[in-house]
C-alpha cells in the first residue's frame, strides 16, 4: 500500500507510528495537483486507488476558495488520468453528503439526490465526483463515488466541531456554536466508514454512488451539551457565534442501497462513539498538544531522524 499525501497542514505522519515499519506500507510526499508526481507513482501499478485526498474545511473555503479548486477539482482530474492511463482495476472516489446541499426537516438524501453545494468545498467536490463518474460513462474507467455523513473519532484534526470542543473543554475554554445550535449533522464514527469503503472498494459496482450514513441525526447543540456531559463540564462553556454563510440547515442520508447490495450497516451510535471519541482525546492529550502547537512535525522526526 502505498500513501500518497503533501502534509499540508493536518497530515500528521505521527498518526501512522504504527505502520511506519510495515514493509507493506510506503510513504510518497507529494501533491494530487503535481500530475508528473501523480503519474510517476502510479507507474508502480496498484490494484484499486482510493482518492481520500481532499481540502475539507468548510471555515477555510470560504477565505481561500483557489486552494479547494486546486486540490478537490484539479487533483481528482489528475489521478483519474493517472489511473486510466495505468488501467487501474477500481477508482473510489471519496466524497460528502455536502455535495447534496441542505434538507429540510423531513426526508433524506438518496443517491439520485440533485446535487446543489452551498459553499466553495461541497461545489469543489461535487465537481470531483462528476469528473470521476464522466470518465466511468466517456472512458469505461471504472469509477465508485462514496457520500459520507459528517466522520468523527480518534485522530480528527482539532479545527473539526467534536475534537475542537472536546480539546477546549479539557481546558476550560468556551467552545463555539454557530448560530441557533439548531444545524443538524448526521454523525458516523470512522471505523463504521473505513468498513464501508473496504467493503465499496472491494465488491461495490462500477460507475455507481453510494451512501454512507450513520443514522445518527443530531442538531449540534444537542451534540455539544452529549460531549460535556460525558467529560462532567458545564454547558456554561457554550458560546454562541455569528453564523457562517451558506450553512446548512439539516443532513441526513438513506445507505439503504449500502446496506442491500453490500450488507454494510453502521455498528457504533453516538452514545458509544462520543465515549469512544472523548476518551481517546483524553488519553492522548500529547498528541493534541503536539498538533495544536505544531510540535507534530518535529515529533516524526525525533522517532525517525527525517523531517516531515
Amino acid at each position: 500500500m502505498t500513501n500518497f499525501d503533501a502534509l499540508t497542514y493536518a497530515g500528521n505522519r505521527d498518526n501512522l507510528l504504527d505502520v511506519e515499519g510495515d514493509d507493506r506500507y510506503a510513504f510518497e510526499r507529494a501533491d494530487i495537483a503535481d500530475a508528473e508526481a501523480v503519474g510517476r507513482v502510479m507507474a508502480k501499478g496498484f490494484d484499486v486507488v482510493v482518492n481520500f485526498a481532499a481540502e475539507s474545511h468548510v471555515d477555510r473555503s470560504l477565505y481561500d476558495p483557489a486552494r479547494f479548486v486546486r486540490t478537490n477539482v484539479l487533483g481528482a482530474q489528475n489521478l483519474l488520468e493517472a489511473a486510466r492511463s495505468q488501467g487501474v482495476p477500481r477508482f473510489v472516489q471519496i466524497s460528502t453528503d455536502e455535495v447534496y446541499g441542505s434538507l429540510g426537516p423531513e426526508g433524506k438524501f438518496t443517491e439520485t439526490t440533485p446535487l446543489a453545494p452551498s459553499s466553495p468545498y461541497s461545489a469543489t467536490k461535487a465537481a470531483g465526483d462528476l469528473l470521476a463518474l464522466a470518465f466511468f460513462k466517456t472512458f469505461g474507467f471504472p469509477v465508485i463515488v462514496t457520500r459520507s455523513s459528517n466522520n468523527y473519532g480518534p485522530y480528527q484534526f482539532p479545527e473539526k466541531l467534536i475534537p475542537l470542543c472536546i480539546s477546549n473543554a479539557m481546558e476550560g475554554k468556551n467552545l463555539p456554536v454557530y448560530g441557533d445550535g439548531m444545524n443538524v449533522r448526521d454523525w458516523l464514527f470512522v471505523e463504521d466508514n473505513c468498513e464501508a469503503i473496504l467493503a465499496i472498494a472491494e465488491k461495490g459496482r462500477v460507475g455507481e454512488v453510494y451512501n454512507v450514513g450513520g443514522g445518527c441525526e443530531v442538531p449540534n447543540i444537542e451534540l455539544i451539551k452529549a460531549m460535556l456531559r460525558e467529560m462532567n463540564k458545564p454547558e456554561s462553556l457554550i458560546t454562541f457565534v455569528t453564523d457562517r454563510p451558506g450553512h446548512d440547515r439539516r443532513y441526513a442520508l438513506d445507505s439503504s442501497k449500502l446496506t442491500r447490495e453490500l450488507g454494510w450497516s453502521p455498528r457504533v451510535g453516538i452514545s458509544e462513539g462520543l465515549r469512544r471519541t472523548v476518551e481517546w482525546f483524553s488519553q492522548n492529550r500529547g498528541w493534541l498538544e503536539r498538533v495544536r502547537s505544531g510540535a507534530y512535525r518535529d515529533f516524526y522526526e525525533q522517532h525517525y531522524g527525517r523531517k516531515l
